[in-house]
């Protein structure tokens, strides 16, 4: 058992914090304040290798292991975590073609994301369908070679600006998680509408948009997998892209301990610094503490994927720890600076809204409990 990083892991490490701390964090507060989509730092970091991660080597990518990608997840996640999001999500979105995809289509479908910048959209959440996958209404009508394609995706990270989307839709909502399956939707074609960029509290830097899709037809050399193997190949994505959302945590959360210890030094109250008060030197205790789990319990998550095992319960374990972790230690820093905290010319305000929607997408606390319960009840 070895806890250290490898100087390959250190050097990506290094890589991702200097992109971080001088290309991400200088824009951060703009692009929060103006909800802006930074484009341009987004193409930057898939210039420097952060992006598109999971490729494997054979279709032009780097194919990192996924410790590895848990280390520039946090370390991105730091700069911004809107921003990490978006860059993000083409790793989440390409997945399940890795997963699912024939040679043929790995070879069309990942290597242009190879050789220029391309932005990809995971479309799976609807207006009524969120936490229960099985639910999906968008529909997939079989019609010679294509298929037609009705229904609404919202909450589509990249949406506005992606050149291809992962779509997951049903044959028959009846058939509930057995009817699902996966298409690659390729540019934008006709009966696709693109809605408006959400006002969301945090995480202003990503775009997110509803989807329209208004009898679209796709090819059926684009689907991924079989009819019904959807269901599957979506749970399968969402354990390899947990360890990432937890590090999201973990690095924002790392964020606002350092604001709050920088903070509770240079703050003066009753004569001396805040920070010699036990109640703030218990507070950013709990926060160093509760990082250190939350990253280890991650990075866990990912060796065991690295190592060719399952990792639905730990990867659940880590989502709702660090998730609910960041969300804590978020609040507990704004909390420590006080009325200052409150305002939007201190940073932690903005950590605390961007940390609560890790506790929302890619499965809920609330479904990462029921996961790693059923996993336990089951005697994984």
């Amino acid at each position: 058992m070895n806890f250290g990083l490898s100087d390959d892991e250190k050097a990506l490490q290094e890589t991702a914090r200097k992109f971080a701390r001088e290309v991400m964090r200088p824009q951060a507060a703009h692009c929060d304040e103006t909800s802006t989509f930074p484009k341009d730092i987004i193409e930057a970091a898939s210039d420097l290798g952060l992006m598109n991660m999971t490729i494997p080597a054979q279709f032009g990518g780097m194919e990192l292991p996924h410790v590895a990608q848990a280390i520039v997840a946090e370390e991105i996640s730091w700069g911004c975590a809107g921003m990490a999001t978006s860059m993000i999500a083409n790793d989440l979105a390409l997945l399940p073609i890795i997963i699912g995809g024939s040679q043929e289509q790995k070879e069309r479908l990942l290597r242009p994301f190879t050789t220029g910048f391309k932005l990809v959209s995971f479309a799976l959440t609807e207006p009524g369908a969120g936490s229960d996958v099985a639910g999906l209404r968008c529909t997939a009508r079989r019609e010679g070679d294509f298929y037609v394609v009705n229904g609404t995706k919202q909450w589509i990270t990249n949406g506005e600006y992606a050149d291809q989307f992962t779509l997951f839709c049903t044959t028959d909502p009846s058939k509930k998680h057995k009817g699902l399956m996966c298409l690659a939707v390729e540019g934008r074609p006709a009966g696709l509408t693109i809605g408006k960029h959400e006002n969301k509290m945090g995480q202003r830097a990503s775009n997110t948009v509803t989807l329209t899709f208004e009898d679209v037809k796709v090819p059926l050399a684009n689907r991924i997998g079989q009819e019904g193997e959807g269901f599957l190949i979506a749970m399968s994505t969402l354990d390899n892209s947990r360890p990432l959302t937890a590090m999201f945590a973990i690095g924002l959360a790392r964020a606002a301990m350092e604001h709050a210890i920088d903070y509770s030094k240079q703050r003066q109250q009753f004569g001396k610094p805040i920070a010699e008060f036990q109640a703030i030197q218990f507070m950013i205790a709990d926060m160093g503490a509760d990082i250190e789990a939350a990253r280890l319990l991650t990075y866990k998550s990912a060796w065991l994927l690295d190592d060719g095992q399952r990792n639905t319960l730990v990867s659940s374990y880590a989502k709702r720890f660090a998730a609910d972790m960041g969300m804590k230690a978020t609040t507990d820093a704004v909390q420590i600076f006080g009325g200052s905290g409150y305002s939007r010319e201190y940073p932690v305000e903005k950590l605390m809204r961007d940390a609560k929607l890790i506790q929302i997408y890619e499965g809920t606390s609330q479904v990462q409990r029921l996961v790693i319960a059923r996993e336990l009840l089951k005697g994984a």
